[in-house]
């Protein structure tokens, strides 16, 4: 069959597979080797090449998924952003920045660029004009997050990929929010699609990794970046990574199903004073998120009313988990202004929305009554507990 009739399922099942030529296994085998022959060979292999039988294959599966020629796989969703972005900036060049990025990676700029020599511009929001403004004649470089992490905002794709074209530079995304189940930016007209696999990709949380998809030249450059900087995945971190995307369209769509009935609950609630969800008809992007995402992710933010503690609600959760990462089939929450944006200064996260009693939700598969049975049980707690401090 001609893998561009293959539906999204099928990809991710069969797309990228090693075949066991000697045993006919079901699924691919595990090679472990961290050294290959380099005479009379066609490739010569090694880990730290990106170009392992493991390796290779998943990267077919990534960039099938993401519509690009290309993929590369990383150690790390950081060892991802960082690699790419090293690999078309240099001393003397400058990237811009959309204001709203996942805490690592506003980390890694803010800390490291100035060492390396190059500059770099935060936009003040999410217009055009705020893009265009931001561009220097040095720049080579613009990098986006959407949905941003951890308030959901939306950033117009289309705009970004036709203002990057018409000056010549390099278009970045950090797709992982989305996953290429629900996204695919590349159709939009940017560049590069980067993901902490460790999130949708994964889905059990059980492996850290990141993804790389573009097209073959753009990819071959940050090849030549990643094989100096070392940031490459153990093949049988690769291995459990190719068996939990088998599953990734079937995750992703029930985590989208739940977080969207979630959403609308909180949204009712007497005790929610605000839900951030692009599925959401009252999300002031909804109609950008409708027209450039298939489903709304598995993730969400709320606050709760000044009244209830934030930290106090979280612990009394008894089927939901307090927990560092996201996008597990198991639903947790956390803290972004102790977790992801932790290392941002009171004042940055202020700037950014981010307030201290912000929570994010990362919406399992769980069944939906078991996770307001939960919702519930800790309302009732700590909003006793309020009233009793009140009297």
């Amino acid at each position: 069959m001609k893998s561009k009739s293959l539906g999204v399922n099928t990809i991710c099942t069969h797309v990228g597979e090693v075949e066991d030529k000697q045993f006919k296994g079901a699924i691919s085998p595990l090679y472990m080797s961290s050294s290959y022959a380099y005479e009379n060979v066609d490739v010569k292999r090694y880990p730290r090449y990106f170009n392992t039988p493991n390796q290779e294959a998943l990267c077919k599966k990534i960039a099938m998924l993401e519509h690009t020629e290309a993929g590369l796989i990383f150690g790390s969703g950081m060892a991802a952003i960082s690699t790419a972005m090293l690999a078309f900036l240099q001393q003397g060049d400058h990237v811009v920045l959309q204001q709203t990025l996942y805490g690592g990676t506003f980390n890694f700029v803010s800390e490291e660029f100035d060492k390396f020599g190059i500059g770099y511009t935060f936009t003040n929001g999410f217009s055009e004009a705020d893009f265009v403004s931001a561009i220097q004649e040095n720049t080579k470089v613009i990098f986006i997050e959407t949905p941003s992490n951890p308030l959901m905002k939306i950033t117009d794709l289309a705009m970004i990929g036709r203002i990057a074209k018409e000056r010549g530079l390099v278009s970045m995304i950090d797709n992982t929010f989305a996953s290429p189940i629900n996204q695919n930016p590349i159709d939009f007209g940017i560049d590069i699609s980067i993901h902490s696999a460790t999130k949708y990709m994964g889905g059990h949380s059980d492996i850290c990794a990141g993804a790389v998809a573009a097209s073959e030249v753009l990819i071959k450059q940050i090849w030549n970046k990643a094989k100096n900087l070392g940031g490459s995945l153990s093949d049988y971190t690769v291995w459990l990574l190719e068996r939990s995307m088998k599953t990734m369209a079937i995750r992703v769509k029930a985590h989208n199903r739940n977080a969207k009935k979630m959403a609308k609950w909180l949204e009712k609630h007497p005790l929610i004073e605000k839900v951030y969800y692009p599925g959401l008809k009252s999300h002031p992007d909804h109609a950008l998120a409708k027209k450039q995402m298939r489903g709304y992710t598995g993730m969400l933010s709320f606050e709760l009313i000044s009244e209830i503690d934030a930290n106090r609600f979280m612990e009394a959760l008894q089927l939901v988990k307090q927990s560092m990462s996201l996008a597990g089939v198991e639903s947790t929450i956390l803290s972004p202004a102790k977790t992801s944006h932790a290392l941002l200064s009171p004042e940055e996260r202020e700037r950014q929305g981010i307030a201290d009693g912000l929570m994010r939700f990362s919406v399992g598969i769980e069944d939906k009554k078991d996770l307001i049975a939960d919702f519930e049980q800790a309302f009732e707690k700590v909003s006793t507990k309020q009233l009793q401090k009140t009297n």
